[in-house]
């Protein structure tokens, strides 16, 4: 009985040997593979009150406020090396009525300057608060700079400021890395 199952199986076995499809593969193909990922962090934040550009003490006005964020993302070589273009979104609320100007500093771990830019923020009121957004993209030479940065310094500066002035500026964004490994 073992000799009769024997055979009708080989035959369908010999019979898919010769009747499949089999198509030709190029394995050369496969250094030819690219993934491209993007990557979106949150960067900075802050939340200011005009009271932040005032010294009630001294009884003198602080014309700017500056906070330091370290962005260890961007100190790994496989990044450093993979990393095409960066596009950094801005989004800050304003209801405090006095415009700002804001500097961001990148700097490397020795604190040299890497990369700078800056945006102007439009003035509100506390009752109706203004939103200005800025987008810097990051791209070709400018990559390489950015990517010698460990850290980003965030200076805010106002006009004039008193010991009456009131309100919030509020300051949210992102990054947007695109690799390609």
């Amino acid at each position: 009985m073992k000799k009769n199952l024997l055979l009708p199986v080989a035959a369908v076995f010999v019979s898919l040997l010769f009747f499949a499809c089999v198509k030709d593969t190029d394995f050369d193909q496969a250094e030819d593979i690219a993934l491209t990922p993007v990557i979106e962090l949150d960067l900075i934040y802050f939340n200011l009150t005009a009271s932040n550009f005032f010294d009630s003490i001294n009884n003198t006005p602080i014309l700017t406020v500056t906070d330091t964020t370290d962005i260890r993302f961007l100190d790994d070589a496989q990044i450093q090396e993979s990393l095409r273009r960066a596009d950094f979104y801005f989004k800050f609320s304003n209801g405090i009525p006095r415009s700002f100007q804001v500097d961001f500093q990148f700097l490397s771990e020795t604190n040299d300057t890497t990369y700078t830019t800056q945006t102007n923020v439009t003035q509100g009121t506390p009752q109706d608060p203004v939103i200005t957004e800025f987008e810097e993209v990051v791209e070709g030479d400018d990559i390489t700079r950015l990517t010698a940065a460990s850290k980003v310094v965030v200076s805010v500066t106002i006009p004039s400021s008193n010991e009456t002035l009131e309100g919030t500026l509020n300051l949210q964004s992102k990054t947007t890395y695109y690799l390609e490994f």
